[in-house]
């Protein structure tokens, strides 16, 4: 696409806490894009008509949740990881048209096989919400066969096993408390928002032997990150997803397709580290 200055935005309630106005400030800095990237307080009973309303200059959105799922009755299409996980973190307007992509599900999968984790047999997701949709995506495409969902409410996950059996993982819900009797698996994935109270800490065999991505990194650490840390255990910051999905946003604003990497991906993707 040409490089004429054109406009972005994150949009979600509250906003003013988001990232991702540093994040993609920097990459369209360093690819040398004058473009324009605001954070826009947002929610759904106002999202239609604000999407109405935008003009040509507009090349995509970012969104926060609800949003990712509000916003799929308002697209022409979306992608494979939008349409499983039903919710679509990206807005890309193209030859008059909405196309909705889940960056997130590239983003846990990315951050990950940073970490030197390339491959999950079992894993364990806690929350049961759109990031748990990705990230249970995310197992299944490292190669999970088997994932147990930790809910405070064990009946709220159906989405969630029925999205399993599409993904061909097996999923067994059990209340929250059954982190502290979890026996081994590859990967623990804590989709609850920073600062929630889990009231149980993780299983022995969780700590020494699993991996923990936990998605939130404010206030950081988590108590269940603490407790990973402090067992001189492997955790993977919530940042790591934060900044690789919005690199995927970065790649589809600017090329349109998540698949195709950026001119000097590496250089873009350090200054993005950088602005964290």
């Amino acid at each position: 696409m040409a490089d004429a200055a054109r406009r972005l935005a994150v949009l979600g309630s509250p906003i003013s806490h988001s990232k991702s106005p540093a994040l993609h400030r920097a990459a369209y800095g360093r690819l040398g894009l004058d473009w324009e990237y605001t954070a826009v307080e947002m929610d759904g009973a106002r999202l239609e008509t604000f999407l109405d309303g935008l003009d040509g200059s507009w090349r995509g959105l970012s969104l926060t949740m609800p949003l990712k799922q509000d916003v799929l009755p308002l697209l022409d299409e979306v992608d494979e990881p939008a349409r499983l996980t039903g919710a679509a973190n990206t807005v890309l307007f193209d030859g008059g048209g909405r196309r909705g992509f889940n960056t997130d599900v590239g983003g846990i999968v990315r951050t990950l096989r940073e970490t030197g984790l390339d491959r999950v047999t079992r894993g364990v997701l806690i929350g049961g919400g759109a990031t748990a949709a990705s990230a249970l995506a995310a197992m299944a495409e490292l190669g999970a066969s088997g994932v147990h969902v930790l809910l405070r409410r064990p009946d709220a996950a159906r989405a969630l096993i029925e999205l399993g059996s599409t993904l061909g993982v097996e999923v067994q819900a059990a209340p929250v408390a059954g982190l502290a009797t979890a026996e081994h698996a590859d990967l623990v994935v804590s989709t609850v928002p920073g600062g929630t109270e889990l009231g149980s800490e993780a299983s022995a065999a969780l700590v020494h032997g699993a991996v923990l991505l936990d998605v939130a990194y404010s206030p950081w650490p988590t108590a269940l990150a603490a407790q990973w840390l402090d067992a001189d255990g492997t955790v993977v910051h919530g940042l790591g997803m934060l900044l690789h999905q919005a690199l995927l946003q970065v790649r589809i604003f600017v090329t349109g397709d998540p698949t195709r990497p950026l001119p000097d991906e590496a250089g873009v993707l350090a200054v993005m580290r950088d602005s964290l």
